[in-house]
């Protein structure tokens, strides 16, 4: 058995009880960064043993992930905040399992897009999430397919492109288009901007950004 389990992506307290008692119960954690990870552990006194699987090794160990499962160890994987395998490592160890005839469950629990789009004040029935923009090469096809769309999109960025991913917005979604720009989901400083493209651009030229950020766009309404 596999178990996908969220954890906070600010407040420890967002965790969850049935998280922390498989925590404690499962016979391996996998870990994005165990340093991270071993301040939440250690928060909540679990004393399981734990290992990294992580972007850059999760190609060489999975196998030997599965082959644990298999001999009947359950495992829990973990990210360093939120849901594993969105904007995360999960996907490669989830489709071996099942491949394999490995049980797998995610909990539900923390991420980053859902607190963000609901308080947006922008349409939450039919949305889109697309995660970092390429950081280079596709950056913008992507914006000027995303153009067109009529559903509100969901971006994750960090503090270093946030202003260069506002203004390249801009000439494909327009300057008016509503967005809602929400930094640090559930930690101590948190904040929303709402406004423009153009608004929020300036504000965030005049307010250097830190944190990690989601960008909330408007859909096109044109028909």
């Amino acid at each position: 058995m596999i178990y996908l389990i969220p954890t906070p992506i600010g407040n420890l307290e967002d965790m969850t009880l049935r998280a922390i008692r498989l925590l404690k119960e499962v016979d391996l954690i996998l870990a994005e960064d165990t340093r991270v990870s071993q301040k939440l552990l250690s928060h909540y006194e679990i004393k399981t043993p734990m290992q990294s699987f992580h972007m850059h090794n999760e190609h060489k160990k999975v196998n030997q992930i599965i082959d644990q499962a298999r001999l009947g160890r359950t495992i829990a994987l973990i990210s360093d905040a939120g849901t594993p395998g969105i904007s995360d490592p999960g996907y490669l160890l989830v489709h071996h399992a099942l491949k394999e005839g490995i049980e797998v469950e995610c909990l539900p629990g923390a991420t980053a897009l859902i607190p963000a789009l609901v308080q947006s004040g922008l349409p939450a029935d039919r949305f889109i999430f697309e995660g970092f923009l390429p950081p280079k090469k596709g950056r913008q096809s992507r914006l000027e397919q995303m153009a067109k769309e009529p559903r509100t999109l969901i971006f994750y960025e960090s503090p270093h492109k946030i202003l260069k991913t506002l203004d390249q917005m801009i000439p494909y979604f327009g300057s008016e288009r509503k967005v809602a720009v929400v930094r640090e989901i559930s930690k101590k400083f948190e904040s929303n901007f709402r406004g423009s493209l153009k608004e929020a651009l300036h504000f965030f030229e005049q307010n250097p950004p830190k944190g990690e950020f989601v960008v909330v766009v408007e859909g096109n309404s044109n028909k």
